[in-house]
C-alpha cells in the first residue's frame, strides 16, 4: 500500500549559530516543502528517486537492504548515496522492522522548492523518514546530520516557533506570528546555497565568550516575535546582525552586498548564502533584480499562513 508523507521547509529568523549554544531562536515554516512516497516492492532493495521542483531527477539509486544494515560506504563520487545510507542505517538501528520485515520499497521524494534554495532538503527528508517509520525525528537528525533541530520543529508545525536547546534537548514553543506589516517583508535568494555544516564548524572556531551574547539574542528574539510596529522589528533584526557580525568576524550582508539599500536586511541561517530577509517601506523587488537577484518572494507567498 502506497503512503505519502510531507514536511515543511524552514527559515531561521533569529538565533542562527547561537541556537547551538542554547540561545532562543525564532523560525518560520515555509509553504514550500518535500513529499516522500513509499510503495512496497520486492528484491530486498530500495529503488530511490528524488525529484527537484521542476520535475527533473536530481538523485537516483538502488540501495540493497544489506548496504543499509552494514552502512556500506561507496567511493567519493557517491556522496549523496553514502549520506542516504547513513540516515537509513541510523533509522535501522532505532527501528529495524522496516528492513527485517519487508521485501523491498520504491521511494520517491519530491521537492516543492528548487533544491538550491536551501529551505530544508535534508531536514524535510529526515522528518519524512521519521514519520514513515514512526520514530523520533530529532534523534534521527542527531545521529545522522547533526545540527540544532529547529528545522525539524518547522517541518512538523504550521506556525512560528521559538526553539531552544535545554540540556541538549529540544524545547519548542509555538507562537502565532502575524503582524500587520508582513507586506513590508520580502525574502531574497542570494544565488548560492551555503553549506551549513562548514558554516557551523567555522562558528565553533570563533564563539569565545558566547555566554554574554546568549541573553542579548534571547531578548532580540522576544522583541522580534512580539513586535507590532515594523520599525521595532527592523531595528531588532539590525541589532542581531551586528551581534553576529562581531562573533563571526564577518561583514553583514548589507555591508557586503547592499550598502545602498533603504531598509534593513537580515541574514537567515548560514551567512553568505541561501535567503535574506528585507524590511523596507517600498517594495524592493526592482532594487534586488537590478543587482542580479531575481528571486524575491513576498512574505505571504513564502510563509505558512498562521
Amino acid at each position: 500500500m502506497k503512503k505519502t508523507f510531507y514536511s515543511n521547509g524552514k527559515l531561521l529568523i533569529t538565533g542562527e549559530y547561537v541556537v547551538l549554544d542554547g540561545a532562543k531562536a525564532f523560525a518560520l515554516p515555509t509553504k514550500y516543502g518535500q513529499n516522500l512516497t513509499v510503495e512496497p516492492t520486492e528484491g530486498e532493495v530500495i529503488h530511490w528517486t528524488s525529484y527537484d521542483s521542476d520535475g527533473s531527477v536530481w538523485f537516483e539509486a538502488v540501495i540493497p537492504f544489506a548496504s543499509i544494515v552494514r552502512k556500506e560506504r561507496f567511493d567519493d563520487a557517491h556522496t549523496i548515496k553514502n549520506t542516504l545510507i547513513e540516515i537509513l542505517h541510523e533509522a535501522y538501528l532505532i527501528h529495524s522492522d522496516f528492513i527485517t520485515t519487508a521485501k523491498g520499497y520504491r521511494i520517491i521524494t519530491e521537492l516543492t522548492f528548487p533544491k538550491k534554495w536551501g529551505l530544508g532538503t535534508s531536514s524535510t527528508l529526515i522528518n519524512n523518514i521519521a514519520q514513515w517509520l514512526q520514530i523520533d525525528a530529532y534523534v534521527l537528525l542527531k545521529r545522522s546530520f547533526g545540527g540544532s533541530g529547529y528545522d525539524i520543529a518547522c517541518a512538523q508545525n504550521n506556525t512560528g516557533i521559538i526553539y531552544q536547546l535545554v540540556d541538549d534537548q529540544p524545547v519548542v514553543e509555538l507562537v502565532h506570528f502575524k503582524p500587520d506589516f508582513t507586506d513590508k517583508l520580502f525574502f531574497v535568494y542570494l544565488n548560492k546555497k551555503q553549506n551549513s555544516r562548514n558554516a557551523i564548524t567555522s562558528y565553533f572556531g570563533k564563539h569565545n565568550n558566547i555566554e554574554k551574547t546568549i541573553p542579548i539574542i534571547d531578548s532580540i528574539t522576544k522583541t522580534v516575535v512580539e513586535a507590532t510596529e515594523p520599525k521595532t522589528f527592523a531595528l531588532a533584526l539590525q541589532r542581531h546582525e551586528i551581534e553576529l557580525s562581531n562573533i563571526l568576524e564577518l561583514a553583514t550582508v548589507k555591508e557586503s552586498l547592499f550598502e545602498d539599500f533603504q531598509g534593513v536586511i537580515k541574514s537567515l541561517g548560514a551567512w553568505g548564502g541561501d535567503f535574506v530577509l528585507s524590511i523596507s517601506k517600498e517594495n524592493p523587488t526592482d532594487y534586488f533584480r537590478q543587482k542580479g537577484y531575481e528571486t524575491v518572494i513576498p512574505y505571504q507567498q513564502m510563509i505558512v499562513e498562521q
